[in-house]
């Protein structure tokens, strides 16, 4: 347990951050999954669909902080192979 004032509030600051961050992450990982089934399922617009809206997710999440910059570069090209290995684009 926390002693001084600082250290208490350090905690509670992290457990709201935590949330936060647990929020963003959760919404990202659904999109991703969401695209990759839409793949599987093999509809191109219902892929474009999905795509764009992880793609969203996942600067929204870069951009506040909860995912670093290149991680979610990385996510994006990674989901990005799969999806023009279906459209062959």
């Amino acid at each position: 347990m926390a002693n001084t004032k600082s250290a208490i509030r350090r905690i509670r600051i992290e457990r709201r951050n935590r949330t936060y961050n647990r929020f963003w992450k959760t919404r990202v990982k659904n999109a991703v999954k969401r695209a990759l089934r839409a793949v599987e399922g093999g509809d191109p617009a219902q892929v474009r669909e999905a795509f764009d809206l992880a793609q969203s997710l996942i600067d929204k999440a870069a951009s506040k902080g909860v995912i670093h910059k290149n991680s979610a570069a990385r996510k994006k090209a990674r989901l990005f192979a799969r999806v023009r290995a279906l459209l062959g684009a």
